[in-house]
This record gives C-alpha cells, structure tokens and sequence, in this order.
C-alpha cells in the first residue's frame, strides 16, 4: 500500500468520524478523533488523539497531543513538544521545541495498597496557556497552572507558579526577569520565532 493510498484511507476514516483532515499530506501520523480548524499543517511523525486544533495552527515532528487537549488558532506547536491531557491552549502561542506539560504533580504507578493506579486514582491538573504567549524550547510547565497573555517563558524554564500576562520568566525554578534581564533576553532564549 502506498503512502498516498494510506493517507486517503485515514481521512476517510476520519471523515466518517466527523473529523476534518490537515490541508497537508504526510507520512507516519496518527490522527484519530482529532478536530481540526482550517489549513491546519501536521508534520510527519506525529501522535494526535481527541483533541482539538485550531485554524492555521501549525504542528511540527514528533510532537504528542493527548486526548482531552486543545490547540488554539495561529499557533505554532514545534518538534517533540507533548501536551497532555488537561491543557488549553490559546490563540496565537508559540510552543518551542522540546516543550512538556505535566498534568500530574504526584504521579505513582501504585496506590498505597501496591495495584497499579487507575484513571480514577489521581487528579488531573488543568493548565492554560493564554492568547500569544511564547514558551521557549525545552521548558516544563507543571500541572494546574495559567501563564498569562504575551508571557514570555525562557528556554528550558520549569515553571512551578502562574506566569502573569506580559511577564518575563527563566531558570529553575522560572523567576520573573527584572526589566534589564528582560530587555537582553533574545528569541535564542525563547526560541526559533520564524
């Protein structure tokens, strides 16, 4: 079977579920229940499953986004990022390379009576990226959290605490920059911005 002949198949799939398709062609994707707003672009390489993603969003390589997570429009989701269960998106984020969010912030494999833990066991953290925020490459953002509109994260941050809208954060954990820390912070920190 080729890979064009595949690539019909799943979209038909998808087409009796009720899902409308990426406007691209690419190989190695798993697509299932996903909603998608128009011209959406998903590269090659990629897991996406329940979720919902928005108009002219952009996902790149290997890049997960789970079930129960929604992308907002005009957003770029770059290579090997992962977002899980719980996680809201807003228009126009940019979500760096390497991002991952975390749902559970006391994950176990077992409950204290030693079987292993069911989706009932634990509690799902919610998280929320507001509209144009930008988390640089490599940042970890834990459960239960909301980083404001236009917030910038740096590159490999572990953000612990809320992000207010316009604030500056780096480091571990992610402080917020004074306003010369701010100032010298670069897209190399934030990431690829093109």
């Amino acid at each position: 079977m080729t890979s064009s002949s595949r690539i019909r198949r799943a979209r038909r799939r998808n087409s009796e579920r009720g899902v409308t398709a990426p406007s691209n062609d690419a190989p190695y994707r798993l697509i299932s229940e996903v909603t998608f707003g128009e011209d959406v672009v998903v590269h090659p390489f990629t897991n996406l499953y329940g979720c919902q993603i928005g108009a002219r969003t952009r996902i790149g390589p290997f890049v997960e986004i789970q079930r129960g997570a929604t992308i907002g429009s005009d957003c770029k989701v770059q290579s090997h990022a992962f977002v899980c269960d719980g996680v809201t998106i807003g228009d126009a984020a940019f979500i760096g390379h390497g991002v991952i969010f975390i749902n559970d912030n006391l994950p176990r494999a077992t409950t204290e009576a030693g079987r292993l833990r069911s989706p009932g066991d634990w509690e799902r953290q919610r998280t929320t990226v507001a509209r144009g925020a930008s988390l640089g490459s490599g940042a970890v953002i834990l459960g239960g959290l909301h980083i404001g509109e236009e917030a910038v994260v740096g590159a490999g941050a572990v953000v612990t605490r809320d992000v207010p809208a316009g604030a500056k954060v780096a480091g571990n954990p992610a402080r917020l920059l004074t306003a010369s820390a701010a100032d010298r912070m670069s897209d190399q920190f934030v990431g690829d911005a093109g």
